[in-house]
C-alpha cells in the first residue's frame, strides 16, 4: 500500500484530508499565548476572523522532524510506503525537516519538495493520488512528481505585499514600492520562492494582468489538476475575477462553479493576508519556470 502525507501548507483541512484519503499533518500557528494546529482545531474562516481581531500578526512554525517521525512511524507500521510532499523547501525549513525524518525508515518513506504552497502544493498532491488509484509504484509516483512539479504555475494577486515583507517571503524593496504606489501586486511562486511579477491599479487591470500571465506561463493543461484560492472571509474577489476571466475557463467547463475553488488556510494566509486570489495549474508544453514576468500594467 502506498499512503500519501501532506502539510497544511497546502490548505487542504482535517475533514478534507480524510475525504482525499491522506495524511495531514499540521502546521502550528500562534496568535500571542494561543497555539493552534491549522486546518485542525484551527478553521481556515476562523484564522482570518481571528486575523482581523488580532492587533499582532500571527506566527508560524515549520513542521520538526520530531513530529514527521511520529507521523512516519504510524503510517509505515502496517509496511506501507510513504510519500511525503512538502511546501517549497525555499519558504520553510519543513521539507528539510522531512527529509532528515524519512532516513530512518530504510526507503519506505520518500519526500517529495512540492517547490511551491497553497493551491500550487494541493495540485501535486491531487496529481499524486491520482497517479496512485492508476497504480503506479512508490517510485514511479514519486518520478512523475519530480519531473512535472516544474510545470506547475502559481499565480497570485493580492491586495498587499506587508505581510509577505513581514514573513521574509519578499524583498522589503519590492514591497515598499507596491504600497506606496498603492498598486495590486501580482506574484509567483518561481523556482519554489515568491516572486513580484507584475503591478495594476485596481482590481480590473490586475485581474486582466493575471489572465495575461497565465496565457505567458503557456496555458493551462486542463487534463492535469487545477484550482483556484481565495483569502479572507469572503469570496467576492474570486468571483470578480471568475467574471473577467470567463475566456481561460469558458471553452473547458460548463460553468464557473465546476472550477475547483478553495479558501486559503492559515499558513499561506499569514503571508498574504485577506482578499487574495491565486490561480495554480499544470501548464501546457514544456515552458521554463523561469518564464520572463515583465508585464506591467
Amino acid at each position: 500500500m502506498i499512503k500519501i502525507i501532506i502539510d497544511s501548507a497546502s490548505d487542504i483541512d482535517a475533514e478534507e484530508a480524510i475525504i482525499k484519503g491522506v495524511t495531514l499533518i499540521p502546521v502550528e500557528v500562534r496568535f500571542g499565548d494561543e497555539t493552534f494546529l491549522d486546518g485542525v482545531n484551527l478553521t481556515h474562516q476562523r484564522f482570518f476572523e481571528k486575523l482581523i481581531e488580532s492587533d499582532e500578526l500571527p506566527k508560524t512554525s515549520q513542521i520538526n522532524q520530531f513530529r514527521w517521525e511520529q507521523a512516519f512511524d504510524e503510517l509505515t507500521r502496517d509496511g506501507s510506503d510513504v510519500i511525503a510532499i512538502t511546501l517549497s523547501s525555499k519558504l520553510s525549513g519543513t521539507h528539510d525537516c522531512a527529509k532528515n525524518a524519512a532516513k530512518k525508515y530504510g526507503g519506505k518513506v520518500r519526500v517529495v519538495d512540492s517547490l511551491n504552497a497553497a493551491v500550487g502544493e494541493r495540485i501535486l498532491c491531487d496529481y499524486a493520488i491520482r497517479l496512485v488509484a492508476e497504480g503506479k509504484t512508490a517510485d514511479e509516483t514519486c518520478a512523475f512528481l519530480n519531473e512535472n512539479k516544474k510545470n506547475i504555475r502559481l499565480l497570485a494577486v493580492v491586495d498587499t505585499l506587508k505581510y509577505l515583507r513581514k514573513g521574509g517571503r519578499i524583498s522589503g524593496v519590492a514591497a515598499f514600492a507596491g504600497e506606496m504606489l498603492s498598486i495590486k501586486p501580482v506574484v509567483a511562486v518561481i523556482n519554489g520562492e515568491v516572486k513580484l511579477v507584475g503591478k495594476a491599479v485596481g482590481s480590473k487591470r490586475s485581474n486582466n494582468l493575471l489572465m495575461k500571465l497565465v496565457g505567458d506561463c503557456g496555458g493551462i493543461d486542463f487534463s492535469m489538476p487545477y484550482g483556484l484560492a481565495y483569502s479572507g472571509l469572503n469570496d467576492g474577489y474570486l468571483q470578480k475575477y471568475l467574471r473577467d476571466s470567463r475566456e481561460l475557463w469558458e471553452k473547458h467547463v460548463e460553468n464557473a462553479h465546476d472550477i475547483p475553488a478553495y479558501m486559503i488556510g492559515s499558513t499561506i494566509g499569514t503571508h498574504v493576508g485577506a482578499n487574495a486570489i491565486a490561480v495554480a495549474f499544470f501548464a501546457l508544453g514544456k515552458r521554463s519556470a523561469n518564464v520572463p514576468f515583465d508585464h506591467v500594467s
